[in-house]
Parts: structure tokens; sequence; C-alpha cells
């Protein structure tokens, strides 16, 4: 992830350590503030709900056996579940994200609002189980939340694994995931074909193709909607973190671009989830502020846009 604006690092040094030190206030302490509920979306499949900032493993946990960068990704989910986070998401394609967030989980214990999400990535349709079965050995869970087929690779026949799985009680929900937008006619077929749970696909204030069909589309069939590189890569980061916020940025309690790009994202009506990575805490402490305080409206949206399409 590439660095962020300076000034809105040094102002979240203070709520880092508060978050990182799990809210413990000593005898004769103030009473702590209470803070707005988290926003959340509803899955249409069973209407259980979901916060709507979740967490990407995309590089940031592919780290191996170093002991240093494994202790720091543990404060970093530690900070999600502190900040109200639920949603976890991950590949095998990732290389040793799986295992780092096993080894994550395991050292924070178990945590009551975790949604663990994953993927089957396989040319081969037959090595579907056997890699499902590893991925349930390198998390450390005996049942996932949510199974994806990756990129749509093999999907005919991991989409047939996935929902025997879940015919036998041991898989929650079923999706399939993109990130190229050359597959967008494939995954229009798909969700008009399939009983989808969840599609992933990617959109950004700049990335907006699947506004035109995909979005309404999952809309009307009851599929919810997990966002990827809703910061395109750390790209917008590149070209607006120099630029200022616009002052009215803070009618939708927005103080740093990582939430102005991610209530964007998350406030479009099919949005359920988006699912930022990164592998620094005071970046997770800006995206988890996108949990709180108002979302825009149409009209905002709009505005949100045109401002950046004037820079």
């Amino acid at each position: 992830m590439n660095d962020r604006c300076l000034i809105s690092r040094r102002r979240l040094l203070s709520s880092v350590s508060v978050l990182c030190a799990g809210g413990v206030m000593g005898a004769g302490a103030a009473p702590a503030v209470l803070t707005p509920a988290v926003h959340t979306k509803v899955i249409p499949a069973s209407g259980e709900t979901l916060p709507v900032i979740g967490m990407g493993t995309w590089i940031t946990f592919n780290v191996g056996n170093d002991p240093q960068a494994r202790a720091q990704r543990t404060q970093v989910l530690q900070t999600f579940f502190q900040a109200g986070g639920g949603m976890v998401d991950s590949s095998p394609m990732y290389g040793h994200a799986e295992e780092v967030m096993g080894h994550c989980l395991g050292r924070l214990g178990p945590q009551p609002g975790l949604f663990t999400a994953t993927k089957v990535w396989s040319t081969l349709g037959s090595r579907g189980n056997d890699q499902i079965a590893d991925s349930h050995r390198l998390w450390g869970v005996e049942r996932f939340d949510l199974l994806q087929v990756h990129n749509l690779v093999a999907w005919r026949e991991h989409l047939k694994t996935l929902f025997a799985m879940k015919e036998r009680d041991e898989l929650r929900y079923v999706g399939v995931t993109t990130s190229h937008g050359r597959r967008h006619g494939d995954l229009e077929k798909l969700l008009k074909s399939q009983p989808l749970d969840f599609v992933q696909l990617t959109y950004n204030v700049l990335d907006r193709e699947v506004e035109q069909r995909l979005l309404p589309l999952a809309r009307e069939r009851g599929v919810a909607v997990i966002v990827n590189r809703p910061f395109q890569g750390g790209a917008l980061f590149e070209r607006f973190g120099h630029r200022p916020l616009p002052a009215w940025a803070a009618d939708i309690g927005c103080d740093n671009w990582a939430q102005f790009f991610l209530k964007f994202t998350v406030s479009h009506p099919a949005v359920t989830c988006a699912i930022p990575a990164t592998s620094q805490v005071p970046h997770m402490v800006e995206n988890m502020g996108a949990l709180r305080g108002p979302l825009p409206d149409a009209a905002m949206r709009v505005r949100m846009v045109n401002y950046l399409q004037s820079l």
C-alpha cells in the first residue's frame, strides 16, 4: 500500500494507541464517549448483516514466516476487529496469506464478528476439494462462511463442489469473483443463471463500469456484492492523496482520502461490503473510519465524482 497523507497519519496516532490498548480505562478516568453504530448491509440470501468495511489480504498478508511481519499483521487484524470489522477475505492464490491469517487468528483467539471468506483457485476441478481442505487447515476453521470461485477459474466444476458443500451444511454461502473487466460479460451470465449468494468485483470512484449492468443485476437477483480494489490498488492515493479534501467532505464524516473513497463505494445501494487491504495499523484506522458517520446520498456521490474529475 502506498503512503498516504502525512497529516492524516499524525492525526490518527492517538486513535491507534487507544485501539491497540483495547480501550481499558484506569481508575477515575472519564467515561468512554459512545461512538456511532457501524454501517451494515443485509446479505439478501439470509437477512444476516455485515459491516460495510471488510479486509482483504492480497499482497499485504503474504509475509511467509517473518515473525516481525506476522506480529504486525496480527496488530492490523486486531485493530480491524476492535473497530467493528467482520469480513476477512483471502485466497490460495495469495501466497502465504491464508497461513498468516491462521497464525493471526490463533494469536487473537475467537472473534465474535469474524466472517471468513476465501476462494478456490485451480484450473482442475478435481483439485477443488483438496485445496479447500488446505484452506480449512491453514485458517484453523472447521467451516467457512463464504467460499468463492476465484476469477471464474473452472467455475462449472468448482460451483458444483461449493453448492454440494452448502447443501451438506459444510458452507454457508457460495460466490464467484473477478478483478478483470474483460470477464464482466461472463459474470453477468453467471448472475443470471446460477443461484449465487455473493459476487466479488472491482468498483471504485474511478472504475464505475459495473454501475451500468452488474450492480443493478446483482441487486435484482438478490446477490450480495463484495468490492475489491476500492483504492484502485493504491493508485487513487497516488493520484489524489496530495490534493486537499473538499471542505464539504466533513458533511459525510470524512477527514481523509481513504474514508472519502470507501464511503463512495459502500454507499452504492447494491454494494454489501468493500475489502481494502493494508499492512499498516494507521491505514487500518483510516479505513475503519468509513464504518461510521453519514454516508453520501445520490447527489453527494455525483458531487464526489465531479470533484475528482476537476482535479
